[in-house]
């Protein structure tokens, strides 16, 4: 996960929701490409000995961006490798 307030942190979290309706999309959808641009609203839970860590960087409802690892046999790329604050 990356939170918006901090970009350059990379936060490993597992996700506790999927809405079952995508938002932020056109009312109708005819083309693949705007397939692509379909978001659903994740709720991501940080595990609590993590934020047990880090309590002086915790701050609930930051928005972010949460990435979903479908194949666990599958390296995350490095781009998305834990960050955490020092």
């Amino acid at each position: 996960m990356v939170l918006d307030a901090a970009p350059d942190l990379v936060i490993p979290a597992n996700i506790s929701f999927v809405a079952s309706v995508a938002q932020f999309t056109p009312k109708t959808v005819e083309t693949s490409d705007e397939r692509l641009k379909l978001m659903f609203r994740v709720k991501a839970r940080i595990p609590p000995e993590l934020l047990a860590q880090h309590l002086e960087y915790v701050k609930t409802g930051l928005p972010g961006m949460a990435y979903v690892r479908l194949d666990k046999q599958q390296p995350w790329p490095e781009a998305l490798a834990v960050r955490l604050p020092q």
